[in-house]
């Protein structure tokens, strides 16, 4: 198996967990809030995750075009979760948790828009049907 595809699998099982968990934390607890305490563990996780395997030497390698990019991935990535909390928190697991996974075909979209990354009509097939599951998924 191609590590990527472990790496791909292991991230879709925390990220279950992170709904799953959020659900119940979410009771009652304000959306804002919640999403700001699962970053402050989130970055002291991923600072002593750096930390130990010694990655802060490597930020003077960083140039600005990927420290822009990456503050905007940032403020991307607070954004959709403050929203998925948000949603989360009034809306059934399974429907929130599918519209999220809209972002696969979004992502499909933009990749061939910005990126110029080809795509196939099997690819395409797949969003379509990802498109489908979701209808079919939210209530």
């Amino acid at each position: 198996m191609q590590p990527w595809i472990l790496f791909g699998l292991l991230s879709a099982l925390f990220a279950a967990l992170v709904t799953i968990f959020a659900k119940i934390g979410l009771n009652n607890v304000d959306t804002t809030l919640a999403t700001t305490i699962r970053a402050l563990f989130m970055a002291i996780f991923l600072i002593i995750a750096s930390a130990f395997t010694h990655k802060f030497n490597q930020l003077n390698s960083v140039d600005s075009r990927s420290l822009a990019f990456l503050v905007l991935a940032g403020l991307a990535g607070a954004s959709s979760w403050l929203f998925y909390f948000m949603a989360l928190k009034s809306g059934p697991t399974t429907s929130v948790a599918a519209l999220d996974r809209l972002s696969i075909a979004i992502i499909f979209i933009l990749s061939f828009l910005l990126l110029k990354e080809p795509f196939s009509l099997k690819a395409l097939l797949g969003i379509v049907l990802i498109v489908a599951g979701t209808i079919l998924t939210v209530k």
